[in-house]
C-alpha cells in the first residue's frame, strides 16, 4: 500500500504553510495517522508534531449523452494535514 499519493498545492494550503507551518497531502484512504506520520518523516526527513485527517466521499456525477443518462461517482479521497516542528520546512520542488 502506497500511503502518500501526492502533496496538495493550493492557495488555501499555501496560507496554512506560511502562517502555521502546516502541509497537506492526499493519502491512501486505508492509512491511519501513525502510518502517515512515519511515511512523511521517512520521505522528507522532518519531525511532525500533529497529523489531522479528513475523508471526502466522492460526489455523484451524471451527464446526458446520445446513449441516455450516464451516472457515476468521483473518487473518495482522504487528506492529511501535518504540522511540523518550528523551523522545519518541506521543499516539494527540490525532490524532482
Amino acid at each position: 500500500m502506497e500511503i502518500l499519493k501526492k502533496p496538495l498545492l493550493t492557495e488555501k494550503v499555501a496560507q496554512l504553510t506560511e502562517k502555521l507551518n502546516r502541509y497537506a497531502f492526499i493519502v491512501d484512504p486505508r492509512a491511519n495517522k501513525i502510518q502517515i506520520k512515519t511515511a512523511i518523516e521517512a520521505m522528507y526527513g522532518v519531525n511532525i508534531v500533529a497529523v489531522n485527517t479528513m475523508r471526502y466521499v466522492g460526489k455523484l456525477k451524471s451527464r446526458n449523452t446520445k446513449a441516455g443518462l450516464v451516472q457515476g461517482r468521483s473518487a473518495t479521497v482522504k487528506k492529511a494535514i501535518i504540522t511540523l516542528k518550528d523551523g522545519e520546512t518541506i521543499d516539494f520542488y527540490s525532490n524532482i
